[in-house]
């Protein structure tokens, strides 16, 4: 997912800001009194959404539909979304209904954003009280139109799966008295659950609602939409980041049958055909010629090189491209004299490389501004299609459909590909739908992607053999750069598990830096964002250290959890050993890694051995704190997704770059984990009764580091930089 995200929570902006943001789309005018969520939903249709309201539906026939603000793209959020009403409604749980919501910023926007969106492993933290109370204030609604019809007192009525009842015998479907409840004003502040009066959260009940849909194909995703007099269009791109179109022949291309029509715009040369077939091979017979004046021409090893000469102080900041300092306490103090242990980390560029690769469908023109694709960010699509078109960000009608993956490709501030398919709409005109096609090549090759990412670190330890010193320096570009509201300071994706380590609390002198270069390379978060990078420097360095002073590597990370304060990481921790046993599988040796991210704790001991040079990962055993576990058969679910994708990653995943254009371009080059390389993973929730946190991402960062520990007790040797499997 998802990722995917918490950079929008800091994205608190000033009236001011927002005023100078929505100026185009408002028509300039002055929007006095408005929240962020207002001026986005600027031009919508703020219809009346029933009697219930605008996230639940009930029909005359008793069918109960929760509406979801939050797209499903295969995280599986929509059945615990739809659980926390169930829960306080009483509902019928298997009779129960799952739609999702249009866009709507007003309406729907996600509470920790300020925007309606998914990402950051939020869906479920920002939709707690407000779905709960939901499903309670319905709950009373029927309950007092019961009370009314059979004339007894309210608290005397019980409801279960969406049956009302009274202790006379008396009873009601949600069918009998729907329209009696729709005319009951909803209480404002309804009484919630006592959790331990929970039947359906925190069981294994909550199970997905698109399982069956997807499994019989009937579910319906951007690519299978077709409407009548639609066309299909492809788009050549710049095959160097930058590059721009400087003149193109389009006469092979027009002569494709099937080929409608082929013109230039923003990113490209667009081709409009009758069907994808033609579209594709009007594409191919383009000739262009690319402007690269302003384009990335260095290669991956040349990009690494100059953030090294950074991170050493060969190449000096400047005023433009400033160290920032991030985590600093007691600077000043002499490093002192302690054993020192010093290490440097390289990461390469990642793509996200979800299965459906990205599409969109729009119509523009005729009184017509819609969109209809899987959109992570409806209101950045409204937004972003508003100033293309000279439209009110609201009036961008958004019809959100399923999507075959995101891991965060699906969302950034540019709206890339969908904007990119609203030029070509526009172009086309009338209003006429225009469905826009990437293949996995040009998925792979035009971006975006995890931050290529170096880290150096020096520590220098105490007389008792922990952490005294602690320099540290991030050299990344920055993944808020070309935000609406950009970051006021460092950019948090790029130094988040590094900046509020526990173990960085723990040491009495810190001195934690990051610099920023630009490039036209396209970044973007990628499941867990910072913590792809942080968890694994922060993991790897602890075990070196303790190794280093001759302590447990376990031992070591409980000392300095107490020192603090991460008791929530020592449960973790605690609960990962006492399942993971006393001994690891013969021919296996364990690595343990622990991180915090996105509000989740997740500890993992991973038993690894070394087959020809190459790590095989047998058992993961899991441990996860995330507050309320809704459903703790998805939980397992995303703790075993977000391992395999973050091991894939860690033995095989990189982007390279030779003269600024990617190398690879497809799976067969871009290696991903296969089912027979897929470890065991064991998931054990640490009870809770807490708001929940994130479940989507946390799951994939500490895979790696757990690995690489392994690693280390086998053969010693660190490892400074990933893929563990070298191309």
């Amino acid at each position: 997912m998802n990722a995917p995200f918490k950079a929008l929570a800091k994205l608190r902006p000033s009236r001011r800001e927002m005023i100078v943001v929505s100026a185009a789309a408002a028509g300039g005018a002055l929007l006095v009194g408005c929240s962020p969520a207002d001026i986005l939903s600027i031009g919508a249709d703020n219809k009346h959404f029933g009697p219930f309201g605008p996230f639940l539906r009930i029909d005359a026939d008793g069918t109960v539909t929760v509406v979801s603000k939050h797209i499903e793209f295969g995280q599986g959020s929509h059945a615990s979304l739809a659980a926390m009403v169930a829960e306080e409604l009483d509902a019928d749980w298997d009779k129960l209904k799952v739609a999702q919501a249009g866009a709507n910023a007003k309406v729907y926007a996600n509470l920790d954003q300020g925007a309606q969106g998914t990402g950051g492993s939020s869906a479920i933290h920002n939709s707690w009280d407000q779905l709960r109370k939901v499903g309670a204030a319905t709950r009373a609604m029927f309950v007092t139109a019961a009370a009314d019809r059979w004339k007894v007192h309210a608290n005397e009525i019980s409801v279960a799966n969406g049956v009302v009842a009274h202790p006379s015998g008396q009873s009601a479907t949600f069918a009998d008295l729907v329209a009696n409840a729709a005319k009951v004003k909803p209480p404002g502040s309804p009484k919630l659950k006592d959790p331990k009066a929970y039947t359906l959260i925190g069981t294994n009940r909550v199970r997905r609602k698109d399982s069956l849909a997807k499994a019989t194909g009937t579910a319906r995703f951007t690519q299978d939409v077709h409407l009548p007099n639609m066309l299909t269009a492809m788009v050549a791109h710049s095959p160097r980041f930058g590059g721009k179109v400087k003149s193109f022949d389009a006469d092979a291309a027009k002569k494709i049958p099937g080929v409608v029509d082929v013109f230039k715009i923003p990113s490209g040369v667009a081709v409009t055909a009758q069907n994808t077939f033609a579209a594709r091979q009007g594409r191919d017979a383009l000739k262009v010629e690319w402007d690269d004046d302003k384009a990335e021409t260095r290669g991956s090893d040349a990009i690494l090189a100059a953030y090294h000469d950074l991170a050493s102080g060969k190449t000096a900041a400047t005023d433009k491209l400033k160290w920032q300092p991030f985590d600093s306490h007691g600077v000043g103090v002499a490093p002192g004299a302690g054993k020192v242990v010093e290490v440097a980390y390289d990461f390469p560029f990642l793509a996200h490389a979800p299965m459906e690769p990205m599409n969109c469908v729009a119509e523009i023109g005729g009184g017509k501004n819609k969109l209809t694709s899987g959109s992570q960010i409806p209101t950045l699509d409204q937004l972003n299609t508003g100033m293309i078109v000279g439209a009110l960000p609201g009036s961008v009608e958004i019809e959100t459909l399923f999507a075959g993956g995101s891991f965060g490709r699906r969302a950034n501030f540019q709206s890339d590909y969908a904007a990119e398919c609203v030029h070509i709409a526009k172009h086309v005109g009338g209003g006429r739908p225009v469905k826009l096609v990437w293949t996995r090549e040009d998925d792979m090759t035009g971006g975006y992607y995890r931050p290529m990412v170096h880290h150096a670190v020096r520590v220098t330890l105490g007389a008792d053999g922990y952490p005294a010193h602690w320099r540290h320096r991030i050299v990344s570009q920055s993944v808020m750069k070309g935000s609406p509201m950009p970051s006021k300071g460092v950019d948090e994706s790029a130094v988040e598990g590094v900046s509020g380590s526990p173990y960085l609390k723990a040491t009495p002198v810190v001195d934690a830096q990051a610099i920023l270069p630009d490039s036209p390379i396209p970044v973007l978060w990628w499941r867990s964002v910072g913590a792809t990078h942080t968890a694994f420097v922060m993991e790897h360095t602890i075990d070196q250290l303790a190794r280093a002073a001759g302590k447990d590597p376990i031992d070591y990370r409980r000392a300095l959890y107490t020192k603090a304060g991460a008791d929530r990481h020592l449960v973790a921790l605690s609960l990962a050993l006492e399942k993971a046993g006393l001994n690891p599988a013969p021919g296996y040796t364990r690595g343990v890694a622990a991180h915090e991210s996105f509000g989740s704790v997740v500890v993992q001991i991973a038993e690894v051995k070394l087959d020809g040079g190459v790590p095989k990962v047998g058992r993961v055993v899991t441990a996860i704190d995330c507050g309320t576990a809704i459903s703790p058969d998805q939980v397992a679910a995303q703790m075993e997704g977000g391992t395999c994708f973050g091991l894939s990653a860690a033995l095989f995943g990189q982007i390279t770059l030779k003269d600024g254009v990617v190398d690879q371009k497809n799976f067969d080059a871009y290696r991903v984990l296969r089912m027979n390389e897929a470890p065991h993973v064991e998931t054990y929730i640490v009870p809770s009764g807490a708001h929940p946190s994130g479940v989507g991402e946390p799951g994939t960062p500490v895979i790696a580091p757990a690995v690489a520990n392994a690693i280390l007790a086998i053969t010693g040797k660190p490892t400074t930089s990933l893929p563990f499997v070298k191309a």
